[in-house]
């Protein structure tokens, strides 16, 4: 469906209402009035055939009797009749639909969406609120509540939400620029809103309440590119088993890991807010929204109690109080009471007069002791709070270091203290009710700003890095002609050595008298463990046992394994013991990686530490796949302040490097081999720089089809590499843009001239890291960068196509080293952005130059685009249609 549909959502300029009517509790009254006391200047035509007018506004008796076909139509009735409406609506040419009934069916919202497939119109709901546009003054909700205008969009799966938010936003004066109920999501969804909010003029932060994902890489690939431009901030439902399911009974989607929903949060840029507590106060701080300056917190208090408060929940959500210089604390030391803090909290004491507030907050303003400060008061007899607040944003106006760091303010009490918070909400200073809220708002900040710098950061490249895809996917062949669909230790070496990652030498044996003869051939000590499909956790029958030393030792332990599996699990399969050689744990530390398949996200991996009974969504840190370095080393850097990981368990320091290895290769073997659906690595012994793979099971199903689809993140497409010849001779390659490729990138750049560059950009640019970060890490599910590679790796010439989000259009730029013009690189990489944008099934791809660019216009006649020169505008279009064109 076109994502333009949404216009006549947004900005309709007529509108009908199905299913107004005259009833107290109906939703057509309260549509039809939240309508009419707006500011819509279009016709508002109601639909009932029971009536001549409705609230003053003659009414129709059917859609087929409307004068004119409206933009936009809000359908206020009973579910059984709305598959039909929508037939209707459609059939009459009407864009977009609201539908507001709950109840409605699977089957029903199958035919409401084909229906409105076959007439290019769009749907919003059901089960949904409606929409509010406080920029337009147009409430098509049954909201009791109105909103005014501001600059966040508010999105949400829950009506009952939604109609919180707004009164909680109408009592502290917040503002939207869309309010959006978005129910069921038989059509537009997530992703598309973020596609339109992220365009939008309106709106500068975005804010989402989520049940459930239904379409993970639409989701992904639109909320990488929201973040990008402007803040967003998720509440999602269901963090415990039992809430997903209740999420799922409400919403309709799909059950999937919380802590993999957290990793795609992570992974788009975006912040996730625990909880409604959390949510107030996300929508206070995107109110006044500033980017961070750092996260060293200095809290400003006259009291301890709070301050205390606020320091736990701080620290508790990984923060840091900033520490004090001895200048700074010479400087308070003149100027507070004896009994002050002497620390960060700075107590300032109860009784503590206006004055002693502001010349405090000079002093901290003046030094480079802090990136934040909170300011805090709480309700004293001797000080009014109004007065306090009042003359602590004179000095914040007026002192020139003041923009230089972020204020937050938490003013305690109710009765007392909401002057003086109004007062601060008008001055746009971020204020809250509690310690503990603002000290989350700050971790909101903090948190937010680690995941923008993720989007951003310069992967390390892995020259290096095995990868035989070959004989691993023989080897899983040959499982599958023998009906074996589970591999453990002993049967993953050959697989896991071909991507690089050392398992212990492990050997099976039948019984136990065979396990004796094997340890006295590899040597003592060593450790058998069972072997058995049936028994999942060894630990339950005690199917390990380790430092066994003797041939004796070893032959009791086998038989005394046999004897309690035939005891607690009498029909379990068992296919040996596995013996190995017991590797020295000196100083060592188990790690367990895993992979998993989520419903929602596809293939994830998790990293915690090793242990008996492991629960993965508790006790271990997930990513979504694909990983690089980077990426790992962020998994590593999250397992470790989320304590699911404990770095100083062993004698030696975890090798970062190391780990991010492994998590490196394992991420290359799943994206590579789509059959693999579970792997655990358990232990992974970390011993300085040297990993080894203890016990490893993988499982193994059958795959057929695009192995790239099951994952949220499109991976880099190795299928568009190729190599191929200059005039000159030279050899290049030509690949997709990697985001290792920064630096090459940047070193590319300096070798285009000012003239070509000005040509490219259509100005006089200076291209940073933030620019930089943008060219390379692209989302191959949306963007297309193809790069030409020197033998030595030098970036001659590269060319790009961003598609819009209905996968109809796209736009290209090329740009060729100026002094390698003339070599054929330009058409290389056009013809190749060209196949690209065939086989990926967009309709036009369009570019835009300068009109002396003669050599670009011509090139483009050539490959057969149309070409349009606007003199006046200083441009030349160069358009080429696809459709049809689709070549191998």
């Amino acid at each position: 469906m076109p994502q333009q549909g949404l216009d006549a959502l947004f900005r309709p300029t007529s509108i009908a209402v199905i299913g107004a009517s005259h009833r107290d509790d109906g939703a057509g009254k309260l549509v039809m009035k939240n309508l009419l006391a707006g500011n819509f200047s279009g016709p508002i035509m109601p639909v009932n055939p029971k009536y001549e007018a409705i609230a003053g506004v003659m009414a129709y008796p059917d859609i087929e009797s409307l004068p004119r076909t409206p933009d936009l139509a809000i359908v206020c009735t009973p579910s059984d009749k709305n598959t039909e409406i929508i037939e209707q609506l459609g059939h009459k040419g009407c864009k977009a639909a609201i539908i507001l009934a709950a109840g409605t069916t699977s089957e029903q919202l199958v035919q409401m969406k084909h229906s409105a497939r076959a007439h290019r119109m769009r749907l919003l709901g059901p089960n949904s609120m409606g929409v509010i546009l406080p920029h337009l003054g147009l409430n098509v909700s049954f909201s009791p509540f109105p909103a005014k205008p501001g600059r966040i969009a508010f999105v949400s799966q829950s009506a009952a939400v939604c109609s919180t938010i707004l009164d909680w936003a109408r009592h502290n004066d917040i503002g939207f620029s869309h309010f959006i109920s978005l129910g069921d999501a038989c059509d537009i969804d997530f992703a598309q809103l973020l596609d339109y909010l992220a365009r939008d003029r309106h709106t500068s932060a975005i804010l989402l309440y989520m049940d459930s994902v239904q379409e993970a890489r639409t989701f992904m690939t639109a909320a990488r590119t929201a973040s990008r431009n402007k803040v967003v901030l998720v509440v999602k439902s269901g963090k415990t088993q039992l809430g997903a399911q209740l999420g799922h009974l409400h919403s309709g989607g799909s059950l999937g890991m919380d802590a993999a929903y957290d990793a795609a949060i992570r992974r788009a840029g975006m912040l996730r807010v625990r909880d409604t507590h959390d949510l107030f106060a996300a929508v206070e701080t995107l109110n006044h929204a500033q980017s961070l300056r750092g996260d060293r917190l200095v809290i400003l208090t006259n009291g301890g109690g709070p301050a205390i408060m606020a320091t736990d929940t701080l620290l508790s959500r990984g923060g840091k109080l900033a520490q004090l210089s001895a200048k700074t604390q010479s400087q308070l030391d003149q100027l507070l009471p004896q009994s002050w803090s002497k620390t960060n909290p700075i107590d300032i004491v109860g009784d503590a007069p206006i004055k002693r507030y502001i010349d405090t907050l000079k002093v901290l303003l003046d030094s480079n002791d802090c990136d934040a400060i909170l300011i805090m008061h709480a309700p004293s007899a001797a000080v009014p709070s109004t007065k306090v607040a009042k003359d602590i944003i004179q000095l914040l106006k007026q002192h020139p270091r003041a923009r230089r760091v972020n204020i937050l303010t938490n003013w305690s009490g109710e009765t007392s203290a909401f002057e003086a918070r109004r007062c601060f909400t008008d001055a746009g200073i971020p204020t809250y009710r509690t310690p503990e809220s603002a000290a989350s708002a700050f971790m909101h900040l903090v948190e937010y700003k680690r995941n923008q710098k993720l989007l951003m950061e310069t992967p390390v490249s892995i020259s290096d890095m095995p990868s035989d895809r070959k004989t691993v996917s023989g080897l899983i062949q040959e499982a599958f002609a023998q009906d074996i669909y589970q591999l453990d230790t002993h049967e993953v070496s050959q697989l896991m050595a071909a991507y690089g990652i050392q398992t212990l030498p492990t050997w099976i044996a039948t019984d136990s008298t065979e396990a004796a003869h094997i340890a006295e051939q590899i040597g003592y000590p060593v450790a058998i463990k069972l072997r058995s499909p049936d028994i999942v956790h060894k630990s339950e029958v005690s199917g390990v046992v380790l430092n066994l030393r003797s041939a004796a030792e070893v032959a009791q332990s086998a038989d005394a394994i046999f004897d309690r599996v035939s005891e607690s699990y009498p029909g379990a399969r068992i296919t040996g013991l596995m013996v190995q050689p017991m590797a020295s744990r000196a100083g060592s530390q188990e790690l367990h990686i895993a992979v998993r398949s989520d419903p929602i996200f596809g293939p994830i991996i998790l990293l915690g530490d090793g242990g008996i009974d492991w629960d993965g969504e508790e006790q271990a840190a997930v990513s979504l796949l694909p990983l690089n370095m980077t990426l790992a080393r962020y998994l590593v850097n999250h397992a470790l302040k989320s304590g699911k990981l404990r770095a100083n368990r062993s004698h030696q320091s975890l090798d970062m490097q190391a780990v991010c290895r492994v998590l490196t290769k394992v991420s290359h073997l799943i994206i590579n081999h789509p059959e693999i659906t579970q792997l655990d690595i358990h232990p992974l012994l970390a011993t300085g720089k040297e990993l080894i793979a203890l016990d490893v099971n993988i499982k193994l199903q059958p795959f057929s089809g695009d192995g790239q689809a099951r994952l949220a993140i499109r991976p880099y497409p190795t299928e568009w590499e190729e190599s191929t010849t200059l005039k000159d001779g030279s050899t290049i390659l030509l690949r997709p843009v990697l985001p290792e490729d920064e630096p090459a990138h940047k070193d590319f750049l300096n070798h285009v001239s000012d003239e070509d560059r000005y040509q490219r950009f259509f100005a006089d640019v200076v291209i940073g890291h933030e620019e930089l970060a943008h060219m390379t890490q692209v989302d191959y599910d949306r963007e297309m960068a193809f790069v030409a590679l020197s033998e030595d790796g030098e970036i001659l010439a590269v060319v790009r196509a961003i598609s819009d989000p209905d996968n109809e259009d796209a736009e290209f730029a090329i740009l060729v080293r100026s002094a390698l013009k003339g070599m054929g690189l330009g058409r290389l990489l056009m013809e190749k952005i060209i196949r690209y944008a065939a086989i990926k099934g967009l309709k036009t791809l369009s570019g835009v130059t300068m009109p002396t660019n003669r050599g670009m216009i011509g090139l483009a006649r050539k490959l057969g685009f149309k070409v349009k020169v606007n003199l006046e505008d200083g441009e030349a279009g160069l358009t080429l249609q696809l459709e049809g064109t689709a070549r191998t």
